[in-house]
């Protein structure tokens, strides 16, 4: 994963946004929809998916949907309704610290007391 320990602690919210926007996905789609969307910037590895995905299920944030596709069992992950609610409390906390980083940064002086 490109600059590693940027992303790791905003890995779960964005797994859930994904769910929250695509309703239930797999494993493999979630790292190629996270490198689609960003240009192939961030890439999600196994090693660190799947450790997420099985610690939101255990919190309780995720349901397991197992399907038959192409003579393969494949695991579908989706939100319970905790998780969905989880998501939004998720998205305003990192979006409260992008603002606070975009500040430090980047500041702007027109907005100075």
């Amino acid at each position: 994963m490109k600059n590693s320990q940027l992303y790791k602690g905003s890995l779960n919210t964005i797994i859930m946004k994904l769910l929250e926007e695509n309703g239930k996905m797999y494993g493999y789609e979630i790292t190629q929809k996270v490198k689609g969307i960003t240009q192939g910037e961030l890439n999600i590895t196994e090693g660190a998916l799947y450790p997420a995905l099985h610690k939101l299920e255990a919190e309780g944030l995720l349901d397991v949907e197992i399907e038959k596709v192409d003579n393969r069992m494949r695991k579908y992950y989706k939100l319970t309704e905790s998780g969905q609610k989880e998501t939004v409390n998720r998205l305003s906390e990192l979006e409260d610290f992008i603002r606070n980083m975009q500040s430090l940064v980047n500041p702007n002086p027109k907005l100075e007391f």
